[in-house]
């Protein structure tokens, strides 16, 4: 008996031998790029004021914001942003980098505090809490990255039966929502653009992985671009990120910014953690425990990143915001009415 616990704790232990350099990498790569993007929001947001306090604003169609150098900065501090989100999938898994995006929701309301006075409500710093914990959680028990030596390795992995079925599956979902859903419903149900998002996204990021890897093994010294496989994952990347954002667009111009964005994120982070698993079988490295673990870290977030937006609107001491009705057939958001009320006006003309 105390030779099976001792070779039980034994195979524990090996199983789990603490974060690798190439997880370590890609945890700063991703922290990094949380903290470059969530402060980019808020550049751009102080750019698009003071565009708008001299010309016609971006709301309204204008676009003054080009010739504003805040903004542009602004959009700079994304695309670094972006690299390093890139640049971390080629060291770390999925399921340990895509999570912590939610990060940059963080950065960007302690940075709308500080910098542009905006009011976070207490459930918001709950939220932003939460968030930190379940990122925390994750990153702690998140799987070993697996050695891979060649850009032809993802590919056997990538052409496996299951992940083919899985892309298959995605594939057809996705046509079937923009040829018969999509003109019907898209207007009305938010789900519709943003499931096409974020199906096509779990098919973007491992593609940005594979394609990540290449890279990663080419700047080691082992030419990777001469393997057509790694251009094919460029082409895949290509597709599905102008598919993704041009989507992504759709909803964010039909819906409320607020709804869209923890729908998406739950969805797309997801997706790409169940096309992880399929693709590269993180948890096969992983034993029950740290996988429920994982799992509790991923709720917890997804927690924190509801709350965190349910709350965004809230100041201290108030209540969430309940449609004023004018008339029948008739309603008006409270905040809404409050921010633009030349817009409410032109909407109740119109109706």
């Amino acid at each position: 008996m105390a030779t099976e616990l001792g070779s039980g704790s034994r195979s524990w232990i090996d199983s789990y031998k603490g974060m690798s350099s190439d997880n370590i990498k890609g945890l700063v790569l991703a922290l990094s790029s949380s903290i470059f993007i969530g402060a980019s929001f808020i550049v751009k947001k102080k750019g698009l004021k003071k565009a708008g306090a001299s010309g016609v604003r971006a709301g309204v169609g204008g676009y003054s914001y080009l010739y504003e150098p805040l903004w542009w900065v602004g959009m700079i501090t994304m695309i670094v942003g972006e690299i390093a989100n890139f640049a971390a999938y080629a060291f770390a898994p999925a399921i340990l980098v895509t999570p912590l995006g939610a990060l940059s929701i963080i950065i960007s309301a302690a940075l709308a505090r500080v910098i542009l006075r905006e009011k976070l409500h207490i459930f918001g710093v709950l939220g932003c809490a939460l968030c930190v914990v379940g990122s925390t959680t994750i990153v702690l028990h998140a799987p070993q990255e697996r050695e891979i030596e060649s850009v032809t390795e993802v590919w056997d992995l990538a052409t496996e039966p299951a992940f083919l079925l899985y892309a298959s599956l995605v594939i057809a979902a996705v046509f079937i929502i923009i040829i018969y859903f999509m003109p019907q419903y898209g207007q009305t149900h938010i789900m519709v653009y943003i499931g096409v998002c974020s199906l096509v996204g779990s098919l973007s990021v491992m593609s940005v992985k594979a394609l990540g890897i290449a890279l990663k093994l080419t700047f080691s010294g082992m030419n990777q671009l001469v393997y057509p496989q790694t251009w094919a994952f460029t082409v895949v990347v290509i597709t599905c990120v102008i598919t993704q954002m041009n989507y992504l667009n759709k909803a964010l111009d039909t819906f409320n910014t607020a709804v869209v964005s923890p729908i998406y994120y739950v969805m797309f982070t997801s997706l790409t953690i169940l096309a992880s698993v399929i693709m590269f079988k993180d948890w096969d490295r992983q034993n029950p425990t740290q996988i429920v673990t994982e799992m509790c870290g991923f709720v917890t977030i997804l927690s924190g990143t509801f709350l965190l937006h349910k709350t965004k609107d809230m100041v201290e001491g108030s209540s969430p915001t309940l449609p004023v009705r004018l008339s029948k057939h008739i309603e008006v958001d409270e905040f809404e009415l409050e921010s633009s009320p030349l817009r409410c006006q032109e909407s109740l003309r119109s109706q």
